[in-house]
């Protein structure tokens, strides 16, 4: 199934490594505890420039206001009648604009044109809302983080990037970490602007919680809360972190690469079939996140049947006539 989005826009304020490993534990703790950040939030942000907006309420005003009315619906795909070698569905239309090359490592290029080309591009993205526990339970963590997929079902396994490394570790990473343990909850629409407002750079120790109002709600194999607004939420151990080398900065960490495994799902009753392995997109709602600040949400989708081969090829003589060797012109 492909969905179709719509978008909103909200202000938002190394070899691998296992944390149950005591070794690895105590020195990611000592380089948590020690480190500062090497940029603060508001230097990063006017790199980013992720508002470009002077006085962004102003410009929201100016906005139409949230169509309540759009609900999910199914349609058919933009060519139903596509057949094999018809290629794209523009008419060709495509091919007659020219692309450019970018090498992402030339000289003069900041790091950050690199962010800002990347989560432009590559969307829309799930949201991981991550919710964690310090190990000994004094401070917990709410965060909203875009750079988050499954990559499979058994284990059920997903991952998290981080911006920066070990040295510069934020709160969420830093409870991970030391915890071993998470709750992934699924943003939907009813609750996006309480799960924006976790990215606030609050202090360590202060709660998103609170902040948000939203409800934390108890799970069954990890200490951290789930979000009991949430309508899909995932308990998680954490299974492996991976930090990398900066190539804008040699001699740097750049980032961590956090590899967790599902123990417990959660649904809302009103949002699984009776099999308990289907969730209905017209009650989810999910939100997916776009470039900059812009948020996009699910409202259309359409079906497009998975091809078999022996049916839709060998049987089919036109289909049959376009088969080549795998190099041939490619």
């Amino acid at each position: 199934m492909i969905v179709r989005r719509t978008f909103l826009k909200l202000t938002p304020p190394s070899p691998f490594i296992h944390p149950l490993l005591p070794r690895v534990a105590q020195t990611a703790s000592r380089s948590f505890r020690t480190s500062r950040f090497a940029m603060s939030r508001a230097e990063a942000e006017k790199l980013i420039q992720r508002n470009p907006h002077p006085d962004f309420k102003k410009v929201e005003a100016g906005r139409e206001a949230w169509d309540k009315s759009l609900e999910w619906k199914l349609k058919q795909t933009i060519k139903p009648d596509w057949k094999y070698g018809d290629g794209a569905n523009d008419g060709g239309a495509s091919l007659k604009i020219p692309h450019v090359e970018i090498d992402p490592h030339e000289e003069g290029r900041a790091a950050v044109f690199n962010y800002k080309l990347l989560i432009s591009g590559i969307i829309p993205r799930p949201i991981g809302f991550l919710s964690t526990r310090s190990k000994d339970g004094s401070s917990t963590n709410l965060a909203p983080f875009s750079w988050f997929q499954m990559i499979t079902h058994d284990p059920p396994l997903f991952t998290i990037g981080y911006a920066g490394g070990f040295e510069n570790a934020k709160d969420s990473l830093k409870n991970l970490v030391e915890s071993g343990e998470c709750v992934i909850n699924i943003i939907s629409e009813h609750f996006v602007e309480a799960a924006n407002a976790t990215s606030v750079n609050a202090p360590y120790g202060e709660s998103e919680w609170s902040l948000s109002g939203l409800t934390p709600a108890p799970c069954s194999t990890v200490k951290a809360s789930r979000v009991k607004e949430a309508i899909f939420s995932i308990e998680g151990k954490l299974e492996s972190t991976r930090e990398f080398d900066s190539k804008a900065k040699p001699g740097k960490k750049s980032a961590v690469l956090a590899t967790i495994e599902g123990t417990r799902f959660w649904v809302r009753e009103d949002a699984i079939n009776g099999d308990k392995n289907q969730i209905d997109p017209a009650i989810l709602k999910p939100i997916s996140r776009l470039g900059g600040m812009t948020y996009g949400r699910n409202t259309e989708g359409f079906d497009i049947l998975r091809p078999d081969y022996e049916e839709t090829v060998a049987k089919n003589e036109e289909a049959k006539k376009l088969v080549k060797p795998k190099i041939e012109g490619q």
